[in-house]
């Protein structure tokens, strides 16, 4: 099973549970299971990162294309399925508009593409104004799990010593 982190997922954990200066592991784990061909992320949530200019842009950067994947030829026709699906639902046309000028729409369509699971912080919600991540993996039968469903699934250990 391939997961595909989107920007929340660093963001939060650089920000909260997993800071570099005292959870290195979290880290260190990304970059085996990248290595691994388990985790991954695409360059557009890379792109997002790099406007941080901090530790996390600079992580983001060291990692290049093996971590950050570029569209591929495979990802085009899921844009148009995702796009598809976005447009044949209720949101308002803001909303729609939103979703296909961020990362988040080429998050949903790599893991269309590449029958790959959506990780994100994201819960799915009822509102016409925004579309959410989860409520796109649910429409286009995507899986999506949070990143604790993952380092649990993964059997993922940070232990001391």
């Amino acid at each position: 099973m391939r997961y595909l982190l989107d920007a929340n997922i660093f963001i939060q954990a650089k920000n909260l549970h997993y800071g570099f200066d005292f959870c290195p592991a979290f880290w260190q784990w990304l970059i085996a299971q990248n290595a691994a061909g388990q985790v991954a992320s695409i360059e557009k949530v890379s792109d997002e990162l790099a406007g941080g200019g901090d530790e996390l842009s600079d992580w983001a950067a060291a990692r290049g294309k093996e971590f950050f994947l570029p569209p591929d030829d495979t990802v085009l026709p899921a844009l148009g399925e995702v796009s598809a699906w976005a447009t044949g639902q209720n949101y308002e046309a803001a909303a729609i508009a939103t979703f296909l000028q961020v990362a988040d729409y080429w998050l949903v369509a790599h893991a269309k593409a590449a029958n790959c699971v959506v990780v994100t912080h994201e819960v799915p919600s009822e509102s016409v104004r925004k579309i959410k991540i989860p409520n796109a993996c649910i429409g286009l039968g995507i899986a999506c799990l949070t990143p604790y469903e993952m380092l649990r699934r993964e059997r993922a250990r940070f232990v001391l010593g």
